[in-house]
Parts: structure tokens; sequence; C-alpha cells
């Protein structure tokens, strides 16, 4: 009888130690980071009454005869099962979501100790504390790298109080953009060079030796609207800048003569002649020079030219002024007059050319007196503009080339002017600018009128007397352009504005387009080691296809001449040869679409964030943020090996395992989530039934002393 008493103080006993841990369990149903525990129990040795025997012949075996002797609480279980995340307001809060444990340490991480309590928060000194007072433990950012090395060894994460961050100076500005490559744009600007000494243009553009800018390849250029002029090769214009004149003396014969159109060298011929007959009655009188008149008029659909008898000609000798007219662009527009029979009275070269022919060459320019002229830039067809209208031979035969002051400018505006300022010593005559189309088809070329590139240059038609002052102008030739600008930063923090300018100015068909770019700063910042200091000249080439090419300079070597540190090197990343992960030109608008540099200015800490992976993420007052310092996490074979101590804090055993050490959201390690605590993992639903369970076990454990005990008292009494 006395073993039942002693199983149920055993069933007893069991039943309280379960108490004990469900009562624990509800205590901490608000405790930050709990993990609840569960009591497991188990019978005790067994009285053995008879062995189990084995089957016997005909007899068959027998099953052991035992009688418990009572149950205890064998082991404790603590269930890691998630808690609930709630959200707070404190920025130092952090939950883990999934598995492993925030390492602190109490003695400057000689011991470490693991915690799921994420309430943590900066004391006086900086250190990053839980509210033991024990410091988590992570990695600290390296001021050399400026980076958060996860695979060094862990230590105490510490903040000191007013941070600051020294200023960086810039090493990389990145540019993204697109440069239109189409025939009509809406980013542009002037095209122009200036002339040493103009004092109407900007003298800024003049190079170090004085002599003009390049004003870029016309070809690629565009009007006033936006709209390509895409020049071809051998298309231009016809311009003349006075009325031609032939003298003619006394004629004999019938007056036959021949008229040359222009000369092209390139057909291998010296011009196509149209025979022209004048009726003449070689007396010298004007009747003669109406005669030749007549005939060159009834030739003007296809020269372009028409004659008239200069008013007041003498017997004896008489005079035609040829003039270019504004007519068909296939009209030759040029004539000499030579003479197949020296009756017909005329001089060979004993006059004036009626109009010279500018054509455009992408590649290469020539200027002939007197002839032909091919052009490229702006710069080429205003010297060669200049050139021809201030040749006028040796008019008056003292062996001398007679010249005038006559200028032809390209103005800020991008604009062609001419000037007749006159007083010279000799050559100056009244202007008569015409200027027309040109085009031919002669011999199988095809060259046909430019119209967009003629239109801009007919706005030069004009009558410019001799030092009358006025004035002829073009109509603006533009570039297409796009600029960029961003704030880099020196050693010292100060700020300076960089500034990179694109100029569309050559077009290869076979590999694409070339920008001209400008990099500027300002002063007192250099850039360069030539004038101008704050300038920086290069270039950026794309293949047909609109992907960059490539680009130059690479880099700038920077001087800030403040104090700062001097030459400091800026690299330029515009994107990959050949790929489309930088700078473009496609047939779309010129745009930027992304630009940033590395450098920044000092600042004062003035906040604190943490992100999912740990990392303590300070904000400055320079609006910079990175990377201070970032939580390590610790994962076990067995967390339920670990054991307890007060403040929420487990410690490693021998059956728990080693931690495994690294960040969160890695290696089976949970992530971490800011501003929020990990609740208690205690189901209070479940645990009250837990206690009705352990209640009624408990009595029924009751019930079997209370039994054995009138039992006991029924055999005591037999004695009476």
């Amino acid at each position: 009888m006395l073993k039942s008493l002693f199983s149920g103080v055993s069933g007893l006993q069991s039943h309280q130690v379960a108490m004990d841990v469900e009562s624990n369990n509800i205590a901490n149903v608000n405790t930050i980071g709990y993990k609840y525990s569960r009591a497991n129990f188990s019978d005790l040795l067994s009285q053995t009454k008879a062995i189990a025997t084995a089957p016997q012949g005909q007899l068959g075996g027998k099953n052991p005869v035992q009688v418990g002797l009572g149950s205890t609480v064998s082991s404790m279980t603590r269930i890691f099962a998630q808690g609930s995340v709630q959200n707070s307001d404190k920025n130092t809060d952090v939950a883990i979501q999934g598995d492993g444990f925030f390492i602190i340490s109490p003695d400057g991480g000689n011991t470490y100790k693991y915690t799921r309590a994420g309430d943590f928060k900066f004391d006086a000194g900086g250190n990053f504390v839980d509210n033991n007072g024990f410091i988590a433990q992570g990695w600290l950012r390296d001021p050399v790298t400026g980076k958060v090395d996860s695979t060094a060894p862990i230590q105490d994460i510490n903040i000191p109080p007013g941070l600051t961050t020294p200023a960086q100076p810039t090493s990389e500005v990145v540019l993204k953009a697109n440069l239109n490559s189409g025939p009509l744009v809406e980013s542009f600007s002037p095209a122009y060079e200036v002339k040493s000494g103009a004092s109407n243009l900007q003298p800024a553009a003049i190079d170090k030796n004085g002599n003009p800018i390049n004003s870029g390849n016309i070809g690629v250029m565009f009007n006033e609207t936006g709209e390509a002029f895409s020049l071809q090769d051998k298309q231009g214009v016809w311009i003349s800048f006075r009325t031609a004149t032939f003298t003619g003396g006394d004629v004999s014969g019938n007056g036959d003569m021949d008229i040359e159109l222009g000369v092209d060298p390139e057909l291998g011929i010296s011009g196509n002649k149209i025979a022209i007959h004048a009726d003449t009655t070689g007396d010298g009188k004007s009747a003669d020079a109406n005669a030749f008149a007549a005939a060159i008029n009834a030739q003007t659909a296809k020269t372009g030219v028409t004659a008239e008898v200069v008013a007041g000609s003498a017997d004896g000798e008489y005079a035609l002024k040829l003039t270019n007219t504004n007519g068909d662009a296939a009209a030759s527009h040029n004539i000499d007059i030579v003479t197949g029979d020296s009756d017909a009275g005329f001089n060979d070269g004993d006059g004036d050319t009626t109009a010279h022919r500018y054509q455009y060459n992408s590649t290469s320019a020539g200027n002939t007196l007197g002839g032909d002229k091919t052009f490229t830039t702006m710069a080429d067809l205003r010297k060669f503009m200049e050139d021809e209208a201030r040749h006028v031979g040796d008019g008056d035969g003292d062996g001398i080339e007679d010249e005038n002051n006559i200028e032809v400018r390209v103005t800020d505006q991008g604009k062609f002017e001419i000037i007749n300022p006159g007083s010279s010593d000799d050559g100056d005559y009244d202007m008569n600018i015409k200027i027309t189309g040109y085009s031919d088809q002669r011999q199988g070329q095809v060259v046909v009128d430019n119209s967009r590139f003629t239109r801009n240059m007919e706005a030069l038609n004009s009558i410019l007397p001799t030092a009358s002052g006025g004035k002829a102008f073009s109509q603006s030739f533009n570039a297409a352009t796009h600029s960029s600008s961003i704030d880099i930063f020196d050693s010292l923090g100060s700020k300076h504005t960089l500034r990179m300018e694109f100029r569309k100015t050559a077009l290869d068909t076979a590999t694409g387009s070339t920008w001209d770019m400008t990099i500027t700063v300002p002063n007192p910042a250099t850039i360069d080691t030539t004038a101008p200091y704050n300038e920086k000249k290069g270039s950026i080439r794309f293949n047909n296809d609109g992907s960059l090419a490539s680009y130059n300079p690479p880099n700038v070597s920077f001087s800030g001449n403040n104090g700062s540190a001097p030459d400091q090197q800026v690299s330029l990343s515009f994107g990959t040869a050949n790929k489309f992960d930088g700078m473009t030109s496609f047939d779309s608008r010129s745009a930027t679409s992304g630009i940033s540099q590395d450098g920044f200015t000092g600042g004062d800490l003035v906040g604190i964030r943490i992100d999912q992976s740990g990392t303590l993420v300070g904000s400055f007052s320079n609006g910079r943020s990175f990377g201070l310092a970032q939580i390590a996490m610790a994962k076990f074979t067995n967390n339920e090996g670990l054991s307890v101590e007060g403040g929420n804090v487990f410690n490693q055993t021998a059956n728990s395992g080693d931690p495994i050490i690294g960040t969160a959201a890695t290696a089976g390690r949970g992530f971490i989530q800011s501003s929020a605590l990990e609740a208690s993992n205690v189901d209070l639903s479940r645990s009250l039934t837990q206690l009705i369970i352990i209640q009624r076990g408990y009595q029924a454990n009751g019930k079997t002393i209370t039994t054995s005990d009138q039992m006991l008292q029924t055999l005591i009494g037999l004695k009476q």
C-alpha cells in the first residue's frame, strides 16, 4: 500500500513542477523576446512482480508483471517558435524575423551572451547596449576604406557622440545622357568663331595664339528652327559680290562669240560653251553693245546671268554689266566671255567673274582666288568669302594687287556678317551681293540644291555701297548642343560646379557622329595646364547604332586653388564602349537621364536608422548616409541546448554547439526589422488550458493519496 502513496506523492511533485513552469510562462507573457518552456513528464522505475517468459511447448508466453512507482519531470523543453513582431517608435529597437540571436558582451568582447530581445539604445559613451548594459557586438566602419567588413572579428559597437565625417574629394563623375542624332533638334546654340581684333565678337573664344576658333562643320549644323542642313559633298551656293563688267573695242566681222559656263575641273573639261551670234554693225556704236547684251540675255535660263549696256559708253568702246540673278539653281551663274575670233572685240581676262562657286567638302577645304572654293567649316567659308570680296585684281595697272577693307565675320549669333567700310587706297567698290543655290547634273553628276543652306545664305542678298555703314547678315547657323553640370567637392569639402558642354561637330555615315566636349570649372579652379586653365577640351564619338564608341579625356586633374589638395584626379565615366549603359546618341531629344559624383563636404551625425541587414546607417548634416556599423548575429545547431539566465539572456552550453556568427539574412539567419520588437511567444489560451490540465492532474494525484490512506485505515481496522 505504501507504493501507491509514494506514487501519488511523486505525481503531486511532478505536477507542481509543471505548475511552476507554466506559471513562469504566464508571468513572461509580456517579456520581449521570451520563449516559453514546457515540462516533460516521465515515469519512474517499475517494481517487477514477474518477468516475461517465452512460449514453452503448448503453453504460450507471459508478459512481465510490473508495478509503476510514480512520475517525475525528466526534462524542460524551450520552444523557440517565432514571436509576433510589434512595431515601435524607437529607431534602435530591432526584432529578428527567423532564426538567430543578437550577440552581447558584458566585458568588452571577452565573453559572449545571446539574446532575442532587441531593445537596444546608445549609452553616454556611444555604446550600443541592451537593458542589462551589455554591449551589442558587430563590425565597425573602416575609416580608410569607408566600408563595413563583416568578415573581420566582431567587436563592441560604439558610435562616438558628436560624430562628424570629413570631406571626401570627388574621384568620379558618372553621366548618362542622350545626344540627339536626328535631323530636328530642340537643343541648339549658335555656331561661331571669332577673329582677333573684331570688337563685336567674344574674345573668350580666341585660342592662346589669338587665332579664330573653328566654328564647326557646316554639314552637321542646323538652321534657326532646328532643322538640319545635312549638306552633302559638292552642294553649295553661287556668290557674287559685285556686278561684273566687260569692256570691248571696235568690232569688225560678224560679232560671233562664245559664252563659257562655270568650269568644273573634276569633270576633266574646261567648261561647256554656248555659241552666241550677235549681229553687229562693226562700227563700235552702242548698237553693237546692245546686240551683245541681247545675245547674252537670250541664254539667261542656262547661265543665270543677265547683261545690260553701261550707260554713256563712248564710240570706239563699250561696256557690258553682267549680273548674277536669283534664278534657277541649275543655271551656271558664272560666265566668262572668251572670243573665238579676236575680231569680236573683247579682251580675255579684262573683265570680272560674275559669280564664285562655294561647295561643301566634308574632309578638306580649298581656296583658289578667282576660282572655285571648297569649304568644311564656317571658318573656311568666312575666310574664302572675305578673300574673294577683297580680291579685285590690278585695276590701276601699277603691278600691285588691289585690295579693299571689306570684312566678313561670324557673329556670336552664328550669322555671317558682311561690312563694306571703304577707305582703302585702291580697290573699293559698291557691293551688290547676290547668292543663289547650286545644282549640277552635267555628265552624270547628281548635285541638288540644298534649299535650307541656300535660304540661310540668301539672307545676305543686299547692296552695300562703299563706306555706307550698312551690314548684311545671313540667317543663323546653329550646332546641336547639350550640357550637364554637377557640383564636385575638393579635399576641404568646398563645392565647385563642373559643367560639361557637348556640341555636334562631325558626321561619318560609315562610323557615326562626333561631338566636341568642353569641360569647365569656375575660377580660380583649374583643370588644364594651358590657358584657359579652367577649361578642358575633348570629344566624344558614337557608333552608327547610337552606342558609345570612345571619349577623351577619361579624367581631369582638378585643383581648387583655395588651399585644398592640388591635382585631384576626377574620373569621367560616360559608359562602356559599344554598349548603351551610359552616353548614347539616338534620334530622340537630348536629355540627361542620370548624373552623380562620389564626393561630399564634411557633416555632423544627425540620425541613425537600422536596415534589414542590421547595418546602422548614419545620416549626416551634409545629406550623406552610409553604414557606421553592422550588428552581428549568431546561429546555433541546437537552440534548446542554450541555458537561460535572467535578463532575457542565453548562454552557450556543451549541447548547444558553437555559435555560427555572421550577418542577418545569410546562412539561415533571419533578417532584422528595425523600429520593432519581438513579443513573447507565450500563448495565453494554451497556457490557461494547461493550468486546468495540471490542476486536475494534481487533484487526481491527491485522490490517490487519500484513497490509499482509507485502504490503510481499513487494513488497520482488521486488528480491532
